[in-house]
């Protein structure tokens, strides 16, 4: 029997599915191992999808916010 990921309870006791964060464009993925998946919403990319490492909410958008002033500050210097 295949699983769905959509009904919580034909998953197992050690997962749960944890609701996605929208923060500036980007879909903010709590991970099992509190890593974090971050993922545009929607096309054109500005950024490639990363994870991070174990971190809080906190962090990851502090670490979005750094990528994206990283990325302003490249197109700025073209």
């Amino acid at each position: 029997m295949a699983v769905n990921p959509r009904f919580p309870s034909e998953m197992g006791p050690e997962q749960e599915l944890q609701p996605a964060v929208r923060y500036r464009g980007f879909l903010l993925l709590a991970q099992s191992n509190h890593s974090w998946l971050v993922r545009p919403e929607r096309s054109p990319m500005t950024l490639l999808p990363f994870r991070t490492p174990t971190c809080s909410l906190e962090d990851v958008k502090a670490l979005v916010d750094w990528r994206l002033s990283q990325e302003s500050s490249l197109i700025g210097a073209a």
